[in-house]
């Protein structure tokens, strides 16, 4: 496995990465500077935005659903135009999208957080057959959103608590039964943030702070961690021809200008070879 910086712009807070199954092609967001990026063979590309984006999911080959400040949108790849599908909460000015992922039945699970971090100000919610609703509240960093690949259960983590929380789901892709700590990182002074679950049930967690990539299997066992040559690491994304890749996005937010000197590939995103076998993105169902 190598190191390999995918692409170079710095990202104030990257975070999002979406391998579009169809496309063979990464998307990704830096939220703070409200932009969503990519890259083909063709060199990079960006789209600029009035607020803040953070998360997509793909509807088609040529239409992505992306997550805002405001709202749930339908997003032309072919022509940059957007059409809102639901709002979030749109008229609470402290809170921002975060972390979000297409569950296995096609349903959008998003989660909100406040821009400075207000304590318990997000909330978790899914979006479903053209409805929004509300799964859990008073969080204050929503991430690590991820499903099972059997369909049994979900994860998420409030970055703050360091734990990254196991729910059941039922037939439908609702939440069945209470939520369970999975992974504790309490002891380790970890902060979780995005995560992956490859093709054997194994969830790969962004560690904030940490400049890496954690594996644990499905009972939450720590099996490895990954490096990579930035403080923040924010979520990872497996894609590349055979699903192979370990994207990983960063972030320079909070970090010192002379941390940013001395390691100037801090928010950048990284491409890590051949890292373990991972799942296409689930589609999006309108």
């Amino acid at each position: 496995m190598t190191d390999i910086i995918f692409d170079d712009r710095a990202c104030a807070l990257g975070e999002g990465p979406l391998w579009h199954p169809l496309r063979k092609q990464l998307f990704w967001f830096d939220i703070v500077n409200a932009r969503m990026l990519t890259r083909t063979k063709d060199g990079p590309q960006s789209w600029q935005f009035d607020e803040e984006h953070s998360a997509a999911g793909w509807i088609d080959a040529d239409t992505l659903l992306l997550a805002s400040a405001s709202g749930l949108w339908r997003f032309s790849l072919g022509d940059g135009s957007r059409r809102l599908l639901t709002p979030l909460e749109r008229d609470n000015a402290v809170t921002r999208s975060n972390d979000g992922r297409t569950d296995p039945w096609g349903g959008f699970w998003i989660g909100s957080m406040g821009r400075n971090s207000e304590t318990g100000a997000g909330s978790i919610y899914r979006f479903y057959q053209g409805q929004l609703r509300q799964l859990f509240k008073g969080i204050t960093v929503s991430n690590a959103i991820c499903f099972a690949p059997n369909r049994q259960f979900a994860y998420y983590t409030d970055t703050l608590t360091q734990q990254v929380m196991r729910v059941p789901l039922d037939r439908a892709g609702w939440p069945g039964g209470p939520s369970e700590v999975l992974i504790d990182s309490t002891a380790e002074r970890l902060y979780p943030d995005g995560a992956v679950v490859d093709a054997a049930g194994h969830i790969w967690v962004a560690q904030w702070g940490a400049s890496r990539v954690a594996e644990h299997d499905s009972n939450g066992k720590f099996l490895r961690a990954i490096d990579v040559p930035a403080r923040h690491s924010s979520c990872p994304e497996f894609g590349g021809p055979e699903l192979s890749d370990l994207y990983v996005t960063s972030a320079r937010m909070g970090l010192a200008e002379d941390v940013i000197k001395a390691q100037s590939t801090n928010g950048m995103t990284f491409c890590i070879r051949d890292v373990a076998k991972g799942l296409p993105a689930y589609q999006v169902l309108l």
